[in-house]
């Protein structure tokens, strides 16, 4: 229960509560489901990034394999629902996202919307990774313990993508001003949201 409870995953301010995990297993189906849909958007997510900043060289190249790569969780995911004999549920409102987008900068400079846009999925990224961390420990299904444990290592390795990919646009006291500042917001979503097992954030 101790590593449950560890805060400060990837400076992350609020750890999820540790009865999601349980809702998430009783609703396997469901959180599959989200989970597939969260794979897919982070891949049109970095090609929106691409087409957007295609001048930006480091963007094109560091994220142009990502987008492979999560497309290539999408079909995992899949992959496990129907090898369980469960269906793709239809795609959900997600109210976690779409809070972190009421926090992004609107106008500005063009460097401050870069700066947001590459924070937020740095952000969807650590809480991702940490979700797939409770589960990798919580679950009791062994293989999708193991299967969550590929996913967590993953993501860790993109959030660490995003945030070096703000350091190289904007100089490092910025980012970490601005960082601190997401993660306390971040916080107040989290603290906010009823715990739902269908739902990966």
């Amino acid at each position: 229960m101790a590593t449950t409870r560890k805060k400060n995953i990837l400076g992350l301010k609020l750890p999820t509560d540790p009865r999601w995990v349980n809702l998430a297993e009783i609703s396997l189906e469901d959180i599959l489901t989200d989970h597939a849909y969260c794979e897919q958007k982070a891949a049109t997510s970095c090609i929106s990034l691409i087409q957007r900043y295609n001048d930006k060289e480091k963007i094109v190249k560091e994220l142009s394999p990502i987008v492979t790569e999560e497309w290539g969780h999408f079909r995992l995911v899949i992959g496990e629902l129907y090898k369980r004999g469960l269906k793709l549920g239809r795609q959900r409102k997600d109210e976690y996202v779409n809070a972190l987008f009421q926090f992004e900068t609107k106008g500005g400079s063009d460097e401050d919307r870069l700066l947001d846009k590459l924070l937020i999925f740095a952000l969807i990224e650590a809480r991702s990774c940490e979700r797939f961390k409770r589960l990798s420990e919580g679950l009791e299904d062994k293989y999708l313990r193991k299967f969550y444990r590929m996913f967590m290592e993953s993501e860790a390795g993109h959030y660490r993508l995003f945030i070096n990919l703000a350091n190289t646009y904007v100089k490092k006291d910025k980012v970490k001003k601005r960082w601190k500042e997401w993660l306390e917001y971040e916080a107040g979503i989290m603290k906010n949201l009823a715990v739902r097992g269908d739902r990966m954030h």
